[in-house]
């Protein structure tokens, strides 16, 4: 039975989906030619285009296949590069619709004068030339900041508790990687590679490490047996790992030789010097109907534990620093899932949305960095939030 949930979410995905592309077909067809092919074409080409953003889901999930997954990666590209043109179309209009007023004004006019049919399709031509040309610089610079090697962003946290032996300790974050149909094995290894490189004293991957099964994407995600550092690689589980089988994952990254943390804590470092890192499974997974023993538990994840010594919470979602990280002591919360947005202008929607949707921030003892991710999902495009590996080092 399809959730009521998924259904309210796919109908409004579809109003949008559905009323942008009128909007462009009206914008780059309707009004720049009379010619009843080029219109039957952009009908034509609109509904393929929005099927692709629509269907792709859908037919990957029920038919897969190397044809739907092509279908499906239309889609991905399709959505992000119809995003620019949408906002290319509308800006360029705006500005038309301004500067008429202004004409106007200065004229002492209130009705716009009589334009032409052959004006008012040059103008129509030429606002859409310039918005394909627009789109298609944005877009490309943003499929291109996707694909190539995130940046590196080094921070050094204080943290509480920390053993003198241990000051100058390296983490090295990996967030949000999102192996999948667009991101596979070759742009693993270059990641594996580049977090090699950083020598740190320990891996952490904060979760959204996978979209789709073990079976599809084990040998993509295989590439991380090859991640190296003194005191090995640690998980916590995102929201996209119970899309794609928690449970799963869980067995098949152990397999890699990484620890999971499921809401639960371990040592990292010697006997006579050493910190806890703890791990909660996803913030957001009990509301979405998984069970309470495999959604976020701090308390669980806790248990036990000396609250004197320095720790380091793994959490996908900055969410609950401020409410019960920072109560449980913990010195450092690392944490991703936000993008930082991760493509103009969803990232201002992002900075306005969260508390903290990405960067390093403190109260107190305490801080939290939010990563803005080391791949990217849907559309591949990284503009204005590029992704990023953390390199964080602890000081005593």
């Amino acid at each position: 039975m399809v959730p009521l949930r998924f259904v309210i979410f796919f109908g409004m995905l579809s109003l949008v989906v559905v009323s942008g592309h009128i909007y462009l077909y009206r914008r780059l067809f309707r009004d720049t030619a009379a010619h009843r092919a080029w219109r039957r074409a952009g009908v034509g080409v609109m509904a393929v285009l929005a099927s692709a953003i629509l269907g792709s889901r859908v037919l990957t999930h029920f038919f897969p296949s190397t044809p739907t997954f092509a279908f499906a990666n239309l889609g991905w590209y399709w959505m992000g590069t119809a995003t620019y043109l949408l906002l290319a179309v509308l800006s360029l209009g705006g500005v038309r619709k301004l500067s008429g007023w202004l004409e106007r004004r200065r004229a002492g006019k209130v009705e716009p004068a009589p334009v032409s049919e052959e004006r008012r399709q040059f103008l129509a031509r030429a606002s859409a030339g310039a918005a394909l040309a627009a789109t298609g610089g944005m877009a490309s610079y943003g499929v291109w900041r996707a694909f190539t090697p995130p940046v590196v962003n080094e921070v050094a946290v204080r943290l509480p508790g920390l053993p003198k032996a241990l000051d100058g300790f390296t983490i090295v974050q990996l967030s949000d990687v999102h192996v999948g149909p667009l991101i596979q094995r070759r742009f693993m290894d270059a990641v594996v590679a580049q977090t090699n490189g950083l020598k740190g004293d320990l891996v952490c991957i904060t979760g959204d490490l996978v979209d789709g099964s073990v079976e599809e994407l084990g040998f993509a995600a295989g590439a991380l047996r090859n991640l190296r550092s003194r005191y090995g690689t640690y998980f916590c589980t995102g929201n996209h790992e119970y899309y794609s089988g928690d449970e799963e994952w869980t067995e098949a990254l152990t397999r890699m030789g990484m620890t999971v943390l499921r809401n639960r804590h371990v040592p990292i470092g010697e006997p006579g010097a050493s910190f806890d890192l703890v791990g909660v499974d996803d913030w957001g997974a009990q509301r979405s109907g998984y069970p309470r023993a495999r959604s976020y538990d701090l308390a669980a994840a806790t248990a036990g534990r000396d609250p004197s010594r320095a720790a380091v919470l793994l959490a996908h979602q900055p969410s609950g620093w401020r409410e019960l990280a920072q109560k449980a002591g913990m010195g450092l919360q690392l944490s991703g899932h936000t993008h930082g947005g991760q493509f103009f202008p969803f990232n201002l929607v992002v900075s306005a949305i969260w508390e903290h949707p990405a960067g390093l921030f403190r109260e107190g003892d305490s801080h939290l960095y939010v990563s803005r991710g080391t791949g990217f999902w849907g559309p591949p495009l990284r503009v204005a939030a590029p992704p990023e590996i953390v390199k964080v080092t602890l000081l005593a």
